[in-house]
């Protein structure tokens, strides 16, 4: 029992919480897209998604970290809690500017925060609600509880969320009314996202499979999505009603629900996320299940185009080790935002999906960060042609070998710095499998005994300027 809590009291972390109890739910799948929704309609918030996230082109991944981090702050173990509160926190401090409208925003504004705790909380009050099955008061208050505990753990000061469940749904109302906006962000997730959804990395040589899906399946996501919406937000917003979308969302709500009598185990919300984020090559037994199945769905459309011709997949990508070009490499790699242009929050994404991966502790993640930020002003002053403080394909494309100069040498070695836990300036069996299996998903064959500081360099050079492609890099960077 924690500190300063009752017996009897339910706990607010950790297995007995309420929160866990909705996690593997199936309907909060549904939740969680309608509270990203209600977040990126936060003018700050929306800001901040525009110019920093990677869930334009890597949704995948970042529904990943987001279930991973969830999992640590909602978790029973209180120091892995504190750990990821001041991983957040480091994260979120690097996260300001303006918008469009260059009106500031900071992802460290506790108002900023406590809306993001409060559409996780209405988001899921709402699920229950839309399933026929509203929540009792007490349940509610035990779930709002929990939420205020979690801003508590990120050390923001109480009262930005109202202290009590009557004082929340007037300040929930007022944001709503009020603040929320018709944002770009919102826009993207409603009108581009869900149309173009990537395949995640396991289903990616199955393009024709996903796209058949994605047409079906995203225009019902999108349409609930909107119609479980505040009214008064939709209206302000202008988001279309759509005749009998009400019915489809309580429909869809309840459908999904059944999946909760499934037995014990069956569904997991953490294994899904986790098996979706996998790549092909990973080590894990249910990507090889996955990538069989696959195969045998390829070899079944190949007797159907015998009989009945169809357009072909496009051609699978080349082989591991093979050269990418300039522009797919650009997209793939650089181009982590999915904006068009190479700009510093494309390499603080990698910076921060490196750090992540690796569980840095704060010397060591401002030496990766202090590194690709140098990378940045080395690629700025090399490609920028035009002086708009980005660079754009076309810059790029013109100047590839300028890529890999002596900051990305320091990227490089801070990498292998961090791997080389007993300092001898090799990487043995045992910290290379840590780095490739365990950060990178890759598949370590058992003959790869050291890595020598120069051939780690030499490897990660030569796939940041593009010259070769690497599966540990590629599912770590490109894959979505």
């Amino acid at each position: 029992m924690r500190q300063g809590q009752d017996a009897g009291t339910p706990p607010l972390f950790g297995p007995g919480s309420q929160f866990h109890q909705f996690f593997d739910d199936p309907r909060w799948a549904l939740a969680m897209i309608r509270a990203t929704v209600l977040e990126a309609a936060h003018p700050q918030i929306g800001a901040a998604l525009i110019d920093n996230s990677v869930f334009v082109a890597h949704p995948w991944r970042r529904l990943w970290n987001t279930f991973r981090s969830l999992q640590r702050m909602f978790g029973a173990d209180e120091q892995v809690r504190l750990r990821e509160a001041a991983r957040l926190n480091r994260m979120h401090a690097r996260l300001s500017g303006t918008d469009a409208r260059d009106r500031p925003y900071d992802a460290m504004d506790p108002r900023v925060r406590a809306w993001v705790a409060a559409t996780l909380f209405e988001s899921t009050v709402t699920m229950c609600r839309l399933s026929g099955q509203p929540l009792e008061q007490t349940t509610m208050e035990r779930l709002y509880a929990e939420y205020q505990g979690f801003l508590a753990a990120l050390g923001d000061e109480a009262g930005e969320l109202p202290p009590t469940l009557h004082e929340f749904w007037q300040y929930y109302d007022r944001v709503v009314e009020e603040e929320l906006e018709n944002t770009e962000a919102l826009r993207i997730i409603l009108y581009k996202l869900f149309d173009h959804l990537p395949a995640p990395p396991l289903l990616d040589a199955l393009p024709t499979v996903w796209a058949a899906g994605r047409a079906l399946a995203g225009p019902v996501i999108g349409t609930i999505t909107v119609a479980s919406l505040p009214e008064a937000f939709r209206r302000r917003a202008g988001l279309p009603e759509i005749p009998g979308a009400q019915t489809l969302t309580q429909g869809a709500y309840l459908a999904v629900g059944l999946a909760r009598f499934l037995p014990d185990g069956w569904l997991r919300a953490d294994g899904l996320a986790e098996l979706l984020s996998l790549t092909p090559d990973s080590d894990d037994p249910r990507a090889r299940t996955v990538a069989a199945v696959r195969d045998g769905v390829k070899r079944a459309g190949a007797l159907i185009r015998l009989v009945a011709p169809v357009p072909a997949q496009p051609a699978p990508p080349p082989p591991t080790g093979s050269r990418r070009g300039a522009e797919e490499f650009f997209d793939a790699v650089l181009d982590q935002t999915g904006d068009g242009y190479l700009d510093w929050p494309d390499l603080a994404a990698m910076a921060r999906e490196v750090a992540g991966r690796l569980d840095l502790d704060e010397p060591q993640e401002t030496r990766l960060y202090d590194a690709y930020a140098a990378w940045w002003r080395e690629l700025q002053s090399a490609l920028d042609t035009d002086g708009d403080g980005r660079v754009s394909k076309e810059e790029y494309a013109a100047a590839v070998p300028a890529l890999a100069g002596p900051a990305l040498i320091r990227v490089a070695e801070v990498l292998f710095d961090v791997t080389d836990a007993d300092g001898n300036q090799s990487i043995d069996a045992d910290e290379y499998r840590a780095l490739f299996r365990t950060a990178f998903r890759r598949e370590v064959s058992d003959g790869e005994a050291t890595y020598s500081r120069g051939a780690f360099v030499q490897d990660f050079l030569s796939f940041m300027a593009g010259r070769r492609r690497s599966r540990a890099y590629d599912s770590l960077l490109a894959d979505s």
